[in-house]
């Protein structure tokens, strides 16, 4: 396999004859900012509660050390993680690489904040992050899956 396919944040993984993409899931940005604001806002208390936890006096530094960490993180992933494309076949939902999913193999589908993820029957879990209409792509899914 070459080494762009490997790295490559879109299906990889050819069709089959006759099979074609319904619908594609793409992340949304709005989505990606408003999860690590979460996540900051989060990382920000749990370091504040520790630092106060222990007796240190300078409670404060636990926010902005928790806001640096989600704000780098932030910033490093996105180029990644905004790439990211997951396609909808009548058969299949073929994720980034070579993640491929049957669609009679699907036993659930929920949300997860602004993710869907998917289990399958033998519980493989796959995640599609970031999805402006989280419920939409739930829906389209499970009636592709005929749950």
């Amino acid at each position: 396999m070459s080494e762009g396919l490997i790295h490559s944040m879109t299906p990889t993984t050819p069709l089959a004859e006759g099979e074609h993409v319904i619908t594609s899931f793409h992340p949304d940005r709005a989505a990606y900012r408003r999860d690590h604001a979460w996540l900051a806002a989060g990382a920000m208390a749990l370091g504040m509660a520790i630092l106060w936890a222990i007796g240190n006096p300078h409670v404060w530094t636990g926010a902005v050390g928790g806001l640096a960490a989600i704000a780098v993180r932030g910033f490093y992933v996105a180029s990644d993680e905004l790439k990211a494309r997951w396609d909808l076949t009548d058969r299949r939902l073929l994720g980034p690489q070579t993640r491929v999913v049957r669609l009679s193999e699907i036993k659930t589908v929920r949300g997860l904040g602004s993710a869907v993820q998917v289990i399958t029957a033998t519980g493989d879990k796959h995640l599609i992050k970031y999805q402006a209409d989280r419920a939409g792509t739930e829906a389209r899914i499970r009636a592709a899956a005929g749950l």
